[in-house]
């Protein structure tokens, strides 16, 4: 991280710590429920573009995300669980990238509530979050999931028609990736017998513990 990052994330987090709000505790999305319609801009970055899926300018809403299932991480910027989990969710995104049974299906995106784009970019630089995240600094998106604390998580499947619905959500740190990508697969159904047949053939070689 270059010198002027770090800058910027002391002088961000010195301010957030005196003058920033505080996130509004509220009743988070339930598993079963659905996702309000989400607003979010087609991003610039072409790379990004492609990873959701989407083509053109303008504005998305999760359902046209291209997967089976789209694991949504709410954070803010000033919030020392989602700092310390962001090294987390990156090697999560890894191993889903690296993994062809699961690469396409599952795709991930930040919501910074109460962040501008500017704070959101001094995050997604210092931990290096290799997914499209977006900026709600009026909060916007966080009153429609219901004023909810950070980091949350929220697992939405995908139907064929378009439709979605939440299979899981998580309040808080997440510190075991392979535990959380196992926990998002069985909450999406997703099949992935050469995933699991592979997993348990690389554990039957390891050796036995003396």
């Amino acid at each position: 991280m270059g010198k002027l990052l770090r800058y910027l994330l002391v002088i961000f987090l010195l301010f957030g710590a005196l003058n920033g709000p505080a996130l509004a505790g509220g009743s988070s999305p339930i598993k079963g429920g659905k996702l309000p319609a989400l607003h979010l801009p087609i991003p610039v970055d072409l790379d990004e573009k492609a990873y959701l899926g989407l083509s053109g300018e303008g504005f998305f809403e999760i359902p046209q995300i291209k997967a089976k299932g789209v694991l949504i991480k709410v954070f803010n910027l000033y919030c020392p669980i989602c700092q310390s989990t962001a090294a987390t969710v990156v090697k999560l995104y890894r191993q889903i990238e690296n993994n062809p049974d699961l690469k396409g299906k599952i795709k991930l995106i930040g919501i910074a509530v109460g962040n501008n784009h500017l704070e959101m970019e001094v995050f997604k630089q210092t931990y290096n979050i290799p997914f499209p995240m977006f900026s709600d600094e009026d909060f916007r998106i966080n009153h429609l999931l219901g004023e909810v604390r950070t980091p949350l998580f929220i697992a939405v499947k995908m139907g064929e028609n378009g439709s979605q619905e939440i299979v899981h959500t998580h309040l808080g740190g997440v510190t075991d990736a392979r535990a959380f990508l196992d926990l998002m697969v069985e909450a999406y159904g997703i099949k992935t017998e050469g995933y699991l047949t592979k997993e348990a053939a690389s554990q039957a070689h390891e050796p036995l513990p003396k």
